[in-house]
């Protein structure tokens, strides 16, 4: 007793609930807070007390006194304060060298609520929420076949955050998943807050770049299909994001809500995301080329109109663009930190007020707000966020590529992200699979959306 005393201090959470059973003196060690205290009086302390046998052993008190469903014996000091930790209630008596541990969590949850991040006009209107065990049994609600498994590991010195990696025996690779849970187990870390923790680390180092290699979401039918195509699910006690891996680039671009309205309608969709990819990336960059270095591939008149609207304005097409792109960042994040009662609202306002005065002052021209305007519009398309951040980043390379060579530097800068998408893997699997090493039984869901009947038939095919 004075041993955990030693190790948890002062706290005043921290409760010792010294108790008699029969003629045996015992105590009980929890968190205030970290456990249900209805629970622990009326299926712990009360039964205890009404214990009038003097032959008295834990296992006798487990199976036949105390009111529980998850209760395990130890002998280990620093597996007892883990326990303690995650909301366990530990049970010691004095001349008996185990204790008894009883799982009775009882903190305050976020009941499940529709997604923020993606979400959908039809199809399920759940998310995941920060508890590990409900987001697990979200998953299994739909995936009800007995080759489901579920290994779980604890990450991080400081946290000991619970780590569940579910994937579908025989359909994910074997080595893939013996690889994942190896680096999970051998991962030097002090904390694990959030999935990106473990996303970093699991990143290997020689493989740099601003594109995410992992999948996340907090939809439960997106990662229950992912799990069914074979991919590997890594649950993260705490956050309500699930990673999904590997990842290619195409699952960035695709939507849980494809696959629940029309095979006509998602694959006009999926090509618009394209298209709006693109424009976002791109826009800004061939207008500042175009007006900079090739006037001569403008239409005569448009090109007269361009003129006109740049007449007074003192600043080269170059600068006029960083300094609407940098503005509408700022404004975009001042959106997302504000109170959601004024976020959207100043958001909107002020880019309409600043590029109105802008214009009118002459720093800008009215095109370069359209085309920013543009660009802003085809960002919020991309239905990832992960993946929208490094397109984003992208828009500005490509802007200084374009105003220091013209079209040549975004030909070059085009083919060297080509090239650096080719050589990204995701725990082996190709970035750009199944577009850059074609692979044609794929090719039914990549960029277009096949009927549903025809990727049973083509997978039934497969198997004869």
């Amino acid at each position: 007793m004075d041993l955990i005393c030693d190790f948890m201090g002062n706290s005043s959470d921290f409760v010792i609930r010294e108790i008699t059973i029969g003629s045996y003196h015992a105590a009980l060690f929890y968190l205030d807070g970290m456990t249900d205290m209805q629970k622990v009086q009326d299926n712990v302390i009360r039964p205890l007390h009404e214990t009038s046998s003097d032959d008295i052993s834990l296992a006798f008190l487990k199976d036949s006194v105390l009111d529980v469903g998850e209760a395990s014996f130890t002998d280990n000091f620093q597996d007892a304060l883990d326990q303690i930790l995650s909301g366990g209630l530990l049970l010691l008596i004095d001349g008996m060298n185990d204790g008894l541990v009883i799982s009775l969590p009882g903190w305050e949850e976020r009941s499940i609520t529709e997604s923020k991040t993606q979400p959908v006009i039809r199809g399920p209107q759940e998310s995941f929420t920060e508890n590990l065990r409900t987001n697990t049994t979200m998953v299994r609600r739909r995936v009800k076949d007995t080759r489901v498994r579920l290994t779980s590991v604890k990450v991080g010195e400081k946290t000991k955050t619970d780590i569940s990696v579910m994937y579908m025996d025989g359909v994910a690779d074997e080595e893939l998943v013996l690889n994942v849970v190896s680096r999970l187990k051998n991962m030097n870390v002090d904390r694990v807050l959030e999935g990106q923790y473990l996303e970093e680390c699991l990143v290997e180092k020689k493989q740099f770049t601003i594109f995410p290699i992992f999948y996340n979401s907090d939809r439960p039918d997106s990662i229950a299909a992912g799990v069914m195509e074979g991919k590997i699910a890594i649950f993260v006690d705490g956050t309500p994001f699930v990673i999904l891996a590997p990842a290619v680039f195409v699952d960035f671009i695709q939507s849980a809500e494809d696959y629940y309205q029309s095979y006509i309608y998602s694959s006009i969709i999926r090509i618009l995301r394209y298209i709006s990819m693109v424009i976002c990336m791109l826009a800004p960059a061939i207008y500042v080329a175009l007006t900079t270095f090739h006037q001569d591939m403008i239409p005569t008149v448009l090109l007269l109109s361009l003129s006109a609207q740049r007449e007074g304005v003192p600043f080269p097409a170059f600068v006029e663009a960083m300094i609407m792109e940098i503005i509408f960042e700022i404004l975009r994040e001042a959106g997302l930190r504000m109170p959601r009662t004024v976020g959207q609202a100043v958001s909107i306002v002020g880019s309409i007020v600043i590029g109105q005065a802008a214009v009118e002052a002459n720093i800008v021209s009215p095109v370069m707000v359209i085309v920013v305007a543009i660009t802003a519009i085809s960002s919020f398309v991309i239905p990832s966020y992960t993946m929208a951040i490094p397109i984003r980043i992208l828009r500005f390379v490509f802007i200084g590529m374009a105003a220091m060579f013209g079209v040549y530097g975004l030909t070059v800068g085009i083919l060297i992200l080509l090239v650096h998408l080719n050589g990204l893997h995701s725990f082996g699997v190709p970035y750009m699979s199944p577009i850059a090493n074609y692979q044609s039984s794929k090719q039914r869901d990549a960029i277009l959306r096949f009927p549903f009947r025809n990727k049973t038939n083509h997978h039934n095919k497969q198997k004869e």
